[in-house]
């Protein structure tokens, strides 16, 4: 398993959401990380609901569940 750094920074006051371009300090913040994809740079979204909306738009879950059917044997 590889570690990840844990630096920890706060976003310019005036940073915009990944997703609509609203400040994301205006809402309720957060911010995510692509480690799939090298640890790539940070996206901020000013609220879960328009992280939801990206992941969905980019189709980000697409292949990264486990599939269960209940008459499966041994799944997961």
């Amino acid at each position: 398993m590889r570690g990840m750094s844990a630096t920890v920074s706060t976003p310019d006051e005036d940073e915009m959401c990944a997703y609509c371009s609203s400040r994301i300090f205006d809402h309720d913040p957060l911010c995510v990380r692509d480690c799939t994809d090298d640890c790539g740079s940070l996206k901020y979204f000013c609220n879960y609901a328009c992280l939801a909306v990206f992941i969905e738009e980019h189709e980000l879950t697409t292949g990264d569940a486990c599939h269960w059917s209940p008459d499966e044997e041994n799944c997961c």
